[in-house]
């Protein structure tokens, strides 16, 4: 790994520290997504059950354990890197920064997918529109476009995709959720006819064992909630506020998608829901009945901006970790070349590069809705391998940092609330990574062979790409002058003054926080290996 000096830096106002209230919106904003509540609404009103279910075994502990985790590492970067790499080293932590990229890159076509159906349906003839939106040529070209124009505002830097995502999620996620659920209610309260079986069972038929291959889907709409764990330095009083936002936000995010989910299902037969095109197609039912047919094409374009801000924040923010896992050595120097905006040019042509091909794969599927789900659940698959390494990770630095500092700690004392936070996150990531294998026969793929062939062959293909990146590691990666800061695990000399600096100037930075000297402490403590 890299040793080169770390930069002085020079120490910067301290910034307002966030409240409960912002941190919860913050956590809604990244984690909701309207594009998966047609997968749900198929099951009617036990699809409640499995959100539920979702919220108590993924992402509470993904929550809570990245919570930990950020508060042990506030001045070393990485993310994923850092976390995985401080207790099983730099090549599984290279793994689990590598996945959280790869799966988001995998995961564009997916959600821009939903965004070109949603700019078909802004014409006022939707007969025609549904035509156009199953369109594969179509679909493809306004995924490039759009994903392209989210490329060229992120080489702009962070003050302009900072911006953009911030109104795009207001404007594309929590304003037409909220219309959704009103136009649900009005339309029951004024006489409209419910498509949804309320008599049904709220517990599943578990018997049936499709019901839960698709369902399974569902962890993938709570993923990147961890993302938020990076704030945790930046809450007033962490110990207490961070928890409260986060479990907040968890219930309101869950709130979302079962009204969402209900919502959708008041007015589309479960028989008739597709994947891609039922949320547009709602809305305009609604619409119709309510006699506001007008405000179709209004909806469809806030739901394309909103797709547009969702994927700025992730075109812009994995890329940005591997790039400075690229400079600390990981990765040629190609990787590590900036614009003037001191953008990571080069990762983003490359991801670019591979959107632009996963798209036009597209036209080989039977169906655009076969794309989209086969996709989703590769993309699914690879982020579920990152989080079972961070829950493992998370148990394994109990033991092997076990005196860190830790200013958001889970259980006051002991790891037994580690172990079952991290452990139930861990065994409910493992049943639905195993779950994602098996192909959902609500969809038409053509072939289980096409579906095998990409879901296993490209999990293979993913996973060991960069242990044979690690393999042609050359010591001439190593980017002179970069800041990364070394892992706890390497002692020697250089590395400890390195953490030691780092956690000195973290100190000074945050002079008001009386957790800011532990960590100097600790690095002082790491001379030697923990016993």
């Amino acid at each position: 790994m890299a040793t080169s000096s770390a930069q002085t830096k020079t120490p910067v106002k301290q910034a307002v520290k966030m409240g409960v209230f912002t941190l919860i919106i913050m956590n809604i904003v990244a984690v909701v997504s309207l594009r998966g509540l047609p997968a749900e609404a198929e099951y009617g009103v036990s699809s409640a059950f499995y959100y539920i279910f979702a919220a108590i075994v993924f992402l509470i502990p993904v929550s809570l354990v990245a919570a930990e985790l950020a508060a042990m590492f506030p001045y070393q970067q990485g993310g994923m890197f850092r976390w995985v790499g401080e207790a099983y080293g730099d090549k599984v932590g290279f793994l689990g920064i590598w996945l959280q990229w790869i799966e988001s890159t995998i995961w564009f076509p997916t959600v821009l997918t939903f965004g070109a159906v949603s700019l078909a349906f802004i014409g006022m003839d939707h007969i025609y529109d549904a035509h156009l939106a199953a369109n594969k040529y179509y679909t493809i070209a306004v995924v490039l476009a759009i994903y392209w124009i989210a490329t060229f505002i992120s080489l702009k830097g962070m003050g302009w995709v900072g911006k953009v995502s911030k109104i795009g999620g207001i404007v594309g996620t929590i304003i037409p959720v909220v219309i959704l659920v009103v136009c649900a209610i009005v339309y029951l309260a004024t006489g409209g006819k419910s498509q949804m079986d309320w008599h049904g069972s709220f517990i599943p038929d578990f018997s049936n064992f499709n019901n839960i291959i698709l369902a399974v889907s569902i962890f993938l709409f709570y993923a990147g909630m961890e993302m938020s764990g990076i704030h945790v330095r930046e809450i007033k009083n962490p110990t207490v506020n961070y928890p409260k936002a986060v479990i907040i936000g968890a219930l309101a995010t869950v709130a979302i998608f079962i009204l969402g989910t209900y919502s959708l299902g008041v007015i589309i037969p479960a028989k008739d829901i597709n994947l891609v095109q039922s949320l547009l197609v709602g809305f305009d039912n609604y619409f119709g009945a309510l006699h506001m047919k007008w405000f179709a094409p209004i909806i469809a374009i806030a739901l394309a901006f909103g797709v547009l801000a969702g994927v700025l924040t992730w075109v812009a923010g994995p890329s940005k970790g591997v790039f400075a896992v690229g400079q600390a050595g990981y990765l040629p120097k190609f990787f590590q070349k900036t614009n003037k905006n001191g953008v990571q040019k080069n990762i983003l042509y490359v991801q670019g590069i591979a959107v632009t091909v996963l798209s036009f794969i597209m036209v080989l599927m039977p169906s655009v809705q076969s794309f989209y789900q086969i996709l989703s659940q590769l993309t699914c698959v690879l982020y579920l391998i990152a989080y079972l390494l961070m829950f493992a990770s998370s148990i394994k630095l109990r033991y092997s940092m076990k005196n860190a500092p830790r200013p958001y700690r889970l259980g006051k004392k002991g790891n037994g609330v580690m172990w079952l936070i991290a452990g139930v996150g861990f065994l409910g990531s493992a049943i639905a990574f195993i779950f994602s294998f098996f192909p959902p026969s609500q969809i038409q793929m053509g072939s289980n062979a096409v579906w095998f062939t990409v879901l296993i062959g490209g999990t293979i293909i993913f996973v060991v790409l960069p242990f044979i990146i690690l393999h042609f590691k050359k010591p001439s990666w190593d980017a002179m002058g970069t800041s990364f800061v070394p892992f706890h695990w390497d002692n020697s000399a250089q590395a400890v003054q390195e953490r030691l600096q780092a956690a000195q100037e973290f100190a000074a930075e945050n002079s008001d926080n009386p957790d800011a000297a532990k960590f100097v402490d600790y690095a002082k403590s790491t001379r030697q290996p923990e016993k």
